[in-house]
Formats: structure tokens, C-alpha cells, sequence
């Protein structure tokens, strides 16, 4: 606009953009913006107030098309458009909720459920408001329920679309919380998919795993408590591929789905048998991102509260110099979580090769430097204990400096 040769009226510039308004909408306090402005203004969450006037504005739907406006906003343009003014042509109609009802009937006939999934997938991508009122039409119930259909009958035609669909739009907790009855089949139909082939196999698994993450978050206990061997299998499978087969967000999606399984001692079982542990310590050596850090080690932490759990950490040569690598490099909760895994080391499984490599992988010399920073006290007391529980075996070592151990053990 500034290049301009020619005074552009000043109503109709829109109070958002600041620029000529391509398709004019009255909000209720009477102001009116550039639709794609005051609906990102509104959807992106900055507000729910009108910026002009300050007061509340309900929702994306009380937005009323000013046609004489936008007509005399085109004239305008037409007039000037020698003078470098773009001409503004006449915007689509706007998609709302009916039209996604619509393509939700569509998916129930074989002829046409393709071509309501592709255009389903397409106005996902397309922008956050579509994505807002698929929401409200219930589409990702319909997902769901296409995905369990697709498990029932063996076929995979459609599912990538309706995964894709599924992690545009997310599943509202809301929402996730009104499917208890259909957890269960839900729940063995995201598995199966993990077990799938597709054309688009890295992304429509991390989909997959995304689904189960929001399913799992919102799942009874009464569920939590009835999973299966094989699912824990499958979840631990997607954490031992590489990020050329899942994306990072897929890996984070899995330790999710482990973490809030782990409060049930059944669950932790399967989850060691299933090489969970294994898995873990090698995604950890990898040097992840700290999230990803901080989700391992939480898992970690609670399958070395069973004797199975400390076994198979202890099996692996990196799980005490991993574990230990990590105190003060990533997170006060990475540090919490490493030193929570170590004490339960120290107190229950601590044989002299223990002993010997938390000496020699620095685990000492850390909980001593931890011990200077100013971290919770009960973090301080737990590393006090380990350091006092064995610290006649490694004042016997000559490389151990006896002046800063003692300090903490007195």
C-alpha cells in the first residue's frame, strides 16, 4: 500500500492487517476486519476480544460477510487498478460445519468415501478455521471410527488420509473422554496400524502414534490396566527405528504412551519383557532433544522400581554412564528423574561391578558438583544418600578426591 500513487480510503483498510480488505466481515460490536485477519486474531488464540472495541466476541461463526462493502472495495480497485492496485476478486463462500457433516455422510458409502476422505485432508492443511469446525461436526470421532472399521475389515484403502485428518485436527480431550465404550477397539486398531505398510510409511505411523498418545492421556484406568503384551511390543518397536522410518515427534508420541502406562506394575512388566529398557538406553546414547531426554529417563525411572526393570538396565554397558551423562546437562527434571534412577541402583542393585562403574563413568564426581548447585532438597538429600551408602568403597580408590566426598558425607 505504500506504493501506491492514489489515497486508499481509509475504511477500507482493516484494523488487523492494516492493509485493503479482501473480504470484508462484520464482527458484533460493529467493526469490521479482513476475514482471514480477525479469524486468525480469534483461532490463533492472541485474543477473544475485538481489537478495536475491546469487548468479547463468541466465536469465528458470528462473522457477518459485508457484501456492500466489499463491492465498493473491488469497484475501487477496478478504478484505480492503472494507478498499481491490485483488483480483488470475489472470495469462495466460506466453508462451515454442514459442509463437514456432509462429507462425514459421504464416508459411509464405499463410491464416494475416498473423495470425502482426500477433500476432508485438504481442508485440514488448508487453514485453522476449516480445522475448528471439523472439530465441532465431530470428525475426529469419524476418523476413529473409519480407522476401527478399516481394522475390522483388513484393509488399509483411505487409512493414511484419516490419519493425517486426525493429527491436523488433533482429538479434543473433550472429545476423547465421550469414547470410553470404544477405547478398546480404538486402541487395537491404532496397533494394527503400526503393523501396516503404506506409501507414506513415516508419517502416517507418526500419526498413528500421535492418535494413541491422546487416546492413552485420556483412557481409564480401568483400560490402563487391560493392555496387552503386544501393544507394548508394538510401541517399543516404533522406538527402536531410526528417524528415517518415524518422525521425532512420532518418537515423542511413543514415550508418552509408555509414560502414562507406567503407574501400573503390570504394565511396567510387560514393558521390560518387551525390551523397553534396551530400547531406551540406545535412544538415550543418541543425544536426543531435551524433551525427548527427559521423557526416557522418566520411563526409566519407573521401570528400575522392579528388580526385572534394574536387571535390564544393569545388562546394558551404557545405562549407568548415560543415565549419568545427563545430570546438569539438560533439565532440572532431567537431573530429578537421573538421580531418582541412580538411587534406586544404589539401594537395591548394588554389586561391587556396580559400585566400581559409577566411580568410573564420573557418577560420583557429578552428584558431587550436583550437590554445589541449588536444586530441591530432597534432590540433595537422595544424592547424599547414595553418596554416603557407598563411600567406604570409593574412598578405597586412589583416583577418587577424598576432600570433596567427605564434604557430603559427614
Amino acid at each position: 500500500m505504500e506504493d501506491l500513487d492514489v489515497e486508499v480510503p481509509k475504511y477500507f483498510i482493516c484494523p488487523i492487517s492494516l492493509q485493503i480488505m479482501r473480504d470484508p466481515v462484520t464482527a458484533i460490536t460493529g467493526i469490521t476486519y479482513d476475514r482471514e485477519s480477525i479469524e486468525q486474531w480469534l483461532l490463533k488464540g492472541k485474543s477473544t476480544n475485538c481489537p478495536v472495541t475491546q469487548q468479547p466476541l463468541p466465536t469465528v461463526s458470528d462473522l457477518t460477510p459485508n457484501h456492500t462493502l466489499r463491492r465498493l472495495i473491488q469497484a475501487w480497485c477496478n478504478e484505480n487498478a492503472s494507478l498499481g492496485v491490485d483488483r480483488i476478486p470475489t472470495p469462495k463462500p466460506s466453508i462451515n460445519k454442514f459442509h463437514f457433516l456432509k462429507l462425514i455422510k459421504q464416508l459411509q458409502h464405499p463410491d464416494s468415501k475416498m473423495k470425502a476422505l482426500k477433500e476432508l485432508d485438504l481442508l485440514a492443511v488448508k487453514n485453522e478455521r476449516n480445522r475448528k469446525y471439523m472439530v465441532e461436526a465431530g470428525v475426529p470421532k469419524a476418523m476413529l471410527s473409519f480407522i476401527v472399521n478399516c481394522f475390522k475389515e483388513d484393509c488399509v484403502s483411505g487409512l493414511e488420509e484419516a490419519l493425517s485428518v486426525l493429527f491436523l485436527i488433533r482429538i479434543p480431550s473433550a472429545e476423547a473422554n465421550l469414547l470410553p465404550k470404544q477405547n478398546d477397539q480404538i486402541i487395537k486398531s491404532l496397533i494394527w496400524v503400526l503393523g501396516c505398510e503404506f506409501n507414506t510409511q513415516v508419517m502416517a505411523k507418526s500419526h498413528a502414534v500421535s492418535a494413541l498418545k491422546s487416546i492413552i492421556e485420556t483412557a481409564s484406568s480401568v483400560v490402563l490396566e487391560r493392555l496387552e503384551p503386544k501393544f507394548f511390543e508394538m510401541i517399543v518397536g516404533v522406538l527402536k527405528q531410526c528417524t528415517t522410518r518415524i518422525t521425532q515427534q512420532g518418537i515423542n508420541s511413543a514415550l508418552h504412551v509408555l509414560l502414562d502406562a507406567c503407574p501400573w506394575g503390570r504394565n511396567r512388566l510387560m514393558m521390560v519383557e518387551s525390551g523397553a529398557v534396551s530400547a531406551l538406553i540406545e535412544l538415550e546414547l543418541g543425544s536426543p532433544e531435551k524433551r525427548t531426554t527427559e521423557l526416557i529417563l522418566g520411563i526409566l525411572f519407573h521401570l528400575c522400581s522392579c528388580a526385572d526393570g534394574r536387571a535390564e538396565f544393569l545388562r546394558h554397558k551404557g545405562g549407568i554412564a548415560v543415565v549419568t551423562k545427563r545430570i546438569m546437562r539438560v533439565s532440572p527434571a532431567a537431573d530429578d528423574r537421573a538421580v531418582l534412577i541412580l538411587s534406586l541402583i544404589s539401594k537395591f542393585s548394588a554389586t561391587s561391578w556396580v559400585v566400581h562403574e559409577m566411580l568410573e563413568v564420573g557418577t560420583v564426581t557429578n552428584l558431587c558438583m550436583l550437590l554445589q548447585l541449588d536444586c530441591a532438597t530432597y534432590l540433595k538429600e537422595k544424592t547424599m544418600e547414595i553418596l554416603r551408602s557407598h563411600s567406604d568403597d570409593w574412598l578405597k580408590f586412589p583416583c577418587i578426591d577424598k576432600s570433596v566426598l567427605t564434604r557430603y558425607i559427614k
